[in-house]
């Protein structure tokens, strides 16, 4: 919560099992990164949502869509962007859940296959 803002909250079903999921937004605020001068930066929107799976809350799946800010150098046009260290490379998990399902010798796959159909590429 350090870097974001909840922008929004939705619990959602499943039309083909009826099963409810919440999506809690997040939107990343308008703050540099340590060490770059707000003088010479300026907000460039932001770079497209990520919709990951986190662990499930009350029996339902949760998914967080976060949404993270970019910065443009105002003289080089360089652009800038947090490394957000919680999002577990080229998975669609956190890294805190994907570290659990790991070590729960193949939970994971099956619980990949059951959500699937509702994380977007």
């Amino acid at each position: 919560m350090e870097y974001f803002d909840i922008s929004n909250f939705h619990t959602l079903c499943n039309i083909d099992d009826k099963q409810e999921f919440l999506v809690i937004e997040f939107v990343e605020k308008n703050e540099l990164p340590t060490g770059y001068n707000s003088i010479d930066y300026e907000s460039k929107g932001f770079m497209e949502s990520k919709l990951i799976q986190d662990f499930p809350l009350r029996g339902k799946p949760v998914f967080l869509s976060i949404k993270t800010r970019r910065w443009r150098h105002k003289n080089t046009g360089k652009t800038i962007k947090r490394d957000f260290f919680f999002i577990s490379d080229s998975s669609k998990f956190t890294q805190e859940l994907s570290d659990f399902l790991k070590d729960t010798s193949g939970y994971a796959t099956r619980y990949h296959k059951q959500y699937s159909k509702l994380l977007r590429d």
